[in-house]
């Protein structure tokens, strides 16, 4: 029998624990839960059973549940939802929140606990979720009393959501979910000891304005934060108006259409050189929500050593993240798309425009860094190169897919060569670099977009730490088509061993592999083997024209291939390797 909850207006109902977990889940319009049941979190199951609004997805593993739900929040901006069991259920989880919290990505996650009397006391299936996740979450509660559920998952969804976003953790005990409570839940919240910066100083803003203004060699530089503040249209009309140049980091690709000529490219690690460069060049630098971490800046004495004189302006809805490791000139602490907003009224209403004379010289000057043609590869090559596939997969797809991708020299390809001109389109781990996470976002990703062409850029060895997923989507019909860019190795642990371990290959050549074509087939789904470049073209229009199907490719590329640029650890970001110096 379903189970009937009357609509909010009709608060004081009497509901259990687990009922009210549900119907607050419902109240906040929540689509899909990702999940895995176990003994601490059978009512909760229970309850889920018993309607129908909110729809569960269950997937192989809670590590792919919490990924699956984070993807599903990466492309729509709305707070992923997942659900897991006390005990390992929990600890299989922490690498997703994590995940999530590097990236800021809003998240509830609902966990099970031993039933409240038996905490403390080594309970079966018992861990101090409180204790483990608090260095990896924005927020957690242990709810104790069945009276506070309600208000406690209330918080938890308006702080995943506001200011920096991030993961909030929801700990019900057993016991909890059995009680009967009466039921409200509020339709607004406020709390005393949390209250996010929203509107920018306008003093600041002016300030910001002027340097732009009297710049000679500006740049703007656009972060992850750009895309989760919805302020992708600012950025792109600020660029466009004052005609500066644009780089994106790797979690801000699609903030700034790539295919616009003012975009120089990713910088950072792998970023090009025209992007590195004017970066360590620039004399006022923008950056818009990001956090000059270091796969961006590399060392950051070098970045401030090598222009001493330069000046930035750094806006976030953190202000711990300003001047974290590095000092900022101008510091605007608000949310992006408002304070873009109002830096573009003023910047229309005033009379004054940039140096015309000195933008060209600077203009100049990037064509000649971008002349080095950094990205260039080897296009005649009869082995299968990834860059080539990574444009092929552009090309079919129209540049209009969604992305996801694991981590390693195919995510960096990926960034590299598919030219993302949306943002939420590129789905990838940035902060924690996560390995696994490509499958269960594309999982996310399709279950919010069905429609949309999906496709996973992997690598044989990511792949395989959440492959079981395989599964999760033969259950609930998820036709993404998986890149598998199989070079036998575990490519960016081999580069860095040929560049600095003197080409000793310690424990990164693959020499087990499964047949990946007939696995994906064990699981119900189409396999394609690709080993000549002529192939690759084909056979990605072959699988995307498998609308209902999920179709995996291994596709055999070049194992000596290396991603180009790259930074050395430690050095400055001007300090590039090029494939031509090796």
């Amino acid at each position: 029998m379903e189970l009937k909850l009357p609509p909010l207006a009709e608060t004081g109902e009497t509901l259990t624990g687990a009922e009210i977990a549900i119907r607050c889940l419902q109240e906040e319009g929540v689509e899909f839960v990702f999940g895995y049941p176990g003994g601490a979190v059978l009512f909760i199951y229970d309850a889920l059973f018993k309607q129908k609004k909110v729809k569960h997805i269950l997937v192989r593993h809670e590590q792919g549940a919490l990924h699956a739900a984070d993807g599903y929040a990466r492309a729509t901006g709305r707070p992923g939802v997942a659900l897991v069991t006390s005990g390992p259920g929990v600890t299989n989880a922490v690498t997703g929140i994590a995940t999530a919290y590097m990236d800021s990505i809003p998240m509830v996650v609902i966990t099970g606990q031993v039933p409240t009397r038996a905490i403390g006391e080594d309970a079966f299936q018992e861990c101090d979720t409180v204790g483990i996740t608090r260095p990896c979450v924005k927020h957690n509660f242990l709810v104790k009393d069945v009276n506070e559920l309600a208000i406690t998952i209330k918080k938890a969804f308006h702080i995943a959501t506001t200011g920096r976003p991030g993961p909030v953790l929801v700990d019900i005990p057993k016991d909890v979910s059995q009680q009967s409570a009466r039921f409200h839940y509020p339709e607004k919240i406020h709390l005393r000891s949390y209250s996010p910066v929203v509107k920018g100083h306008g003093g600041q803003i002016k300030k910001a304005m002027q340097l732009l203004l009297e710049a000679k060699r500006p740049m703007i530089y656009v972060g992850g934060g750009a895309i989760l503040g919805e302020a992708s249209h600012e950025v792109t009309e600020l660029v466009r108006l004052l005609d500066f140049p644009c780089t994106n980091t790797l979690m801000g690709l699609g903030a700034f259409p790539a295919s616009d000529k003012r975009f120089v490219g990713m910088l950072g690690m792998h970023g090009t050189v025209e992007a590195n460069m004017a970066m360590q060049n620039c004399d006022v630098l923008l950056a818009v929500g990001a956090r000059f971490d270091d796969r961006v800046i590399g060392n950051p004495a070098h970045f401030a050593a090598g222009n001493a004189g330069r000046k930035i302006v750094h806006i976030d809805v953190d202000p711990s993240s300003i001047s974290k490791r590095v000092r900022v000139d101008v510091p605007i602490v608000g949310h992006v798309k408002d304070v873009l907003a109002e830096l573009l009224a003023l910047l229309k209403a005033g009379k004054d425009k940039p140096d015309a004379a000195a933008l060209a010289s600077w203009w100049s000057q990037i064509a000649a860094w971008r002349a080095k043609d950094c990205l260039k590869y080897d296009r005649a090559s009869k082995i299968i190169k990834p860059q080539f596939v990574i444009e092929k997969l552009w090309e079919v797809t129209k540049g209009d897919a969604y992305v996801t991708s694991d981590v390693g020299q195919h995510q960096m390809w990926a960034a590299q060569f598919y030219r993302f001109d949306k943002p939420r389109r590129w789905i990838n781990s940035g902060g924690l670099g996560t390995m696994g996470v490509g499958l269960p976002y594309a999982m996310g990703v399709k279950l919010a977009f069905p429609k949309a062409d999906v496709a996973c850029v992997t690598g044989e060895s990511s792949v395989q730490m959440c492959i079981q997923e395989l599964s999760t989507c033969k259950q609930y019909h998820l036709p993404v088509k998986v890149v598998n860019l199989n070079n036998r190795y575990m490519g960016m642990v081999r580069q860095w061993q040929e560049f600095f371990h003197g080409n000793r290959y310690s424990e990164s050549y693959m020499d087990a592999l499964p047949d990946f074509v007939k696995l994906a087939e064990a699981y119900g789904h189409v396999g394609m083997r690709v080993e000549k470049p002529g192939d690759v073209e084909g056979a990605l229009r072959e699988a995307f024209a498998l609308k209902d199907r999920l179709v995996f490719l291994d596709i055999i590329t070049d194992q000596t291939e290396n991603v180009f640029p790259m930074v050395p650890g430690g050095k400055g970001i001007s300090e590039l390797i090029l494939s031509e110096d090796l």
